[in-house]
């Protein structure tokens, strides 16, 4: 499949945007979801935390599931594209349902608006991450990744920046315009980009969606995990150490800064705006860098300066030093983070791509759900319940951990590099 492929970036681009449309959706959805939860519902935290999770459990249970799926449809719109145009409306209409949702004051009503929406988002989300694979020639995919990730970090600075004076005016505004752009620009993705091939059978029609035939390419997904070369089973280990260590960060800095830095909570949150500003500045670079050398040894460098400078980070409490070594870090992040899905599908073979993008989504998605209530005990056992401050630097120190582990385990993987 690989030799009849062109790298294309003005598709890769038309697919960014649709992943910029997407990652708009997260990033509103992370914001001010947990201030609608508290502020109109009066639930506790720890209520607002589970809830937040939804969308991580669904990854687990179904993303794997439906990549494997859009693996074997054959239709004749592709095998992709079905599932982002029954997925990307019905997430639209759900989300611009939230903040009216919220302004009834019913839960139940709002859950299940929450519910729906990210079932609607689970349905479309590895399909349309496999269309990368599916139309990027092997030794060029570090490279689109990188694009893909910088397009999807300019969504969510879009989200940050421009979102807050719609926010301002009416707390509906700014999800009726991000629902909008994200199904225009799935939209665009349909209609442009038709490389998700069919294949007609021998009677010259399409195969209808089988599951049980879908279940049985899942449990051979599974038993390339566990039974097959281990270097898959390694880099998903690693994938799921280093996002721990990452989530864990997103999670609890601006505690760590008001807490024990003395600066408030959103100084510490423009702290991480440098990470993710230096993550997409980049982006493109690390892939690049990843398919001309190697992409195993630009995400072991990352995962290295990533753990350094969280370590050196310890010793200074100043905004700029932080400033500068968070940059730095979100460079580190670059290298990681744009390498790993690359490697993960170049285990696989064409007819498993998006299989195997629904097992890096499993990984990355349990470490979201593990590293907040891991992180917190730790944080909790350090400072004592919040009595000792100076706990709060256990923070740094478990990330770091983390992705020492990720570190060791990358040293198992032998396969994924970029092939002609």
């Amino acid at each position: 499949m690989d030799k009849k492929l062109e790298f294309s970036q003005s598709k890769t681009f038309l697919l960014g945007f649709g992943f910029l449309g997407v990652s708009m959706i997260w990033a509103m959805y992370n914001a001010y979801l947990p201030v609608f939860l508290r502020e109109t519902f009066q639930l506790p935290f720890s209520v607002v935390g589970a809830i937040m999770t939804i969308d991580n459990v669904f990854a687990i249970l179904l993303l794997p599931f439906l990549g494997a799926l859009s693996d074997s449809t054959n239709t004749k719109i592709g095998k992709r594209r079905p599932y982002i145009l029954v997925g990307a409306p019905l997430a639209m209409i759900f989300f611009i349902l939230i903040p009216f949702a919220n302004k009834t004051q019913m839960l139940g009503l709002m859950m299940l608006t929450v519910i729906f929406m990210n079932l609607a988002m689970a349905l479309y989300r590895t399909p349309v991450i496999a269309l990368m694979p599916d139309i990027t020639p092997s030794k060029y995919r570090s490279h689109a990744n990188g694009i893909i990730n910088f397009m999807g970090g300019a969504g969510a600075l879009l989200v940050y920046f421009a979102g807050k004076p719609l926010y301002d005016k009416d707390i509906s505004y700014p999800f009726i315009a991000a629902g909008i752009f994200m199904f225009i620009a799935c939209m665009l993705v349909v209609i442009f980009i038709k490389d998700d091939a069919y294949t007609p059978n021998e009677t010259g029609k399409a195969e209808a969606v089988s599951l049980k035939k879908t279940f049985s390419e899942l449990m051979d997904n599974l038993k390339d995990v566990v039974k097959g070369e281990k270097s898959l089973l390694a880099v998903l280990i690693a994938i799921f150490c280093w996002f721990v260590g990452f989530n864990a960060l997103e999670t609890f800095f601006t505690s760590y800064a008001k807490f024990y830095l003395g600066m408030k909570e959103s100084t510490g949150a423009m702290i991480l705006g440098f990470y993710s500003l230096f993550f997409i500045i980049a982006a493109i670079p690390a892939g690049l860098i990843g398919t001309k050398f190697s992409r195993n040894k630009a995400i072991r460098i990352g995962i290295f300066f990533l753990m350094f400078i969280l370590i050196v980070a310890t010793f200074f409490k100043a905004f700029l030093a932080l400033a500068i070594l968070f940059s730095l870090a979100g460079c580190a992040w670059a290298f990681i983070n744009v390498n790993s899905l690359p490697m993960v599908v170049d285990m696989s073979t064409p007819a498993k791509l998006g299989g195997y993008t629904g097992l890096y989504y499993f990984s990355s998605q349990a470490a979201n759900i593990v590293a907040p209530p891991l992180a917190g005990v730790g944080i909790d056992v350090f400072t004592a319940g919040g009595a000792k401050p100076e706990g709060y630097v256990s923070l740094l120190f478990f990330s770091a951990f983390f992705f020492l582990l990720a570190l060791i385990s990358m040293m198992f993987v032998k396969r994924g590099e970029a092939h002609e």
